[in-house]
């Protein structure tokens, strides 16, 4: 059986860590959030938020600040979700 993200601390910790990114206002929407939300993501928004991390930093920015918005691979429903989870923070 498969330990989920919100009862596994460590993957707790990498998330977070993976959230920090080299522009500041990435860090700063990112951290924030997680400061609000982390404790009751689902493992689909963590996963989610796993595939935005994969983005470089100026695309990712543009999702968050809702200039973009997802196509091809990462236009998912729950990618969508978490976006305009993102976005409200």
């Amino acid at each position: 059986m498969s330990v989920t993200h919100q009862a596994d601390p460590v993957k707790r910790a990498r998330l977070r860590w993976r959230a920090r990114r080299g522009l500041l206002e990435n860090d700063l929407l990112l951290t924030r959030f997680l400061d609000e939300h982390e404790a009751t993501l689902t493992d689909e928004e963590v996963e989610a938020f796993s595939i935005l991390l994969e983005l470089p930093d100026n695309d990712l920015l543009n999702f968050l600040l809702a200039r973009k918005e997802p196509e091809s691979e990462i236009d998912l429903p729950h990618v969508r979700a978490l976006l305009t989870r993102l976005r409200a923070v």
